[in-house]
């Protein structure tokens, strides 16, 4: 199974859970602190629309950031936690739709055409899919309604748990989490935010 197969998958549930909610349930809290659903919905779509950036910069060769910098993304989240419950279901549905579109409209050769994401890091945008699979299958669990990691296929939980290993074994955990992972130590270590 290839990451934009895993891409489609989390991006179905994501909007399978959030379709199961009312309208006036996204004002509720989301399990992020201090964001409600609607944070968290307008911020699944408003990375939609940053990766379709960085897919359009691999496709015409015109840079194209995720953001024009950190201040834009905290905007467009505030912002979009403002609109009417109908109005980000409506957004969070084609963004999601239009991204796919974007990807499979990829020329062959533009997947290996480096892009730089929201982090700084150059990549190849083959990476889209997987920052995409992480961001919806991730969420869909933060929505705190009733989907959790169990919902997840076994490969992309496991890709999601070495990327996060990495990333905190980078940070200069990595005895810690050496020690708790192979059951020498008996609490997880404290390691702080991933992404």
């Amino acid at each position: 199974m290839t990451t934009r197969d895993w891409m489609d998958q989390g991006t179905a549930l994501f909007l399978k859970t959030l379709d199961g909610l009312g309208d006036a349930d996204f004002d509720a809290p989301s399990a992020l602190p201090g964001w409600t659903r609607k944070h968290l919905v307008a911020h699944v779509h408003y990375n939609a629309e940053a990766l379709r950036r960085l897919v359009s910069w691999a496709a015409t060769g015109v840079e194209s950031r995720m953001y024009a910098g950190p201040e834009q993304r905290g905007a467009e989240i505030e912002a979009g936690a403002e609109l009417p419950a109908g109005r980000l279901r409506e957004l969070v549905h084609g963004s999601a739709a239009a991204l796919a579109a974007d990807l499979d409209a990829l020329p062959d050769e533009a997947w290996r055409s480096p892009v730089v994401t929201a982090l700084g890091r150059t990549v190849p945008v083959s990476e889209t899919p997987w920052m995409r699979t992480r961001e919806v299958s991730i969420h869909a669990v933060d929505l705190a309604a009733g989907t959790s990691f169990a919902d997840l296929a076994q490969d992309v939980n496991a890709a999601i748990a070495a990327d996060a290993l990495a990333t905190h074994a980078g940070r200069g955990h990595a005895a810690d989490l050496a020690a708790w992972l192979t059951g020498r130590a008996p609490e997880a270590p404290s390691v702080g935010s991933w992404i």
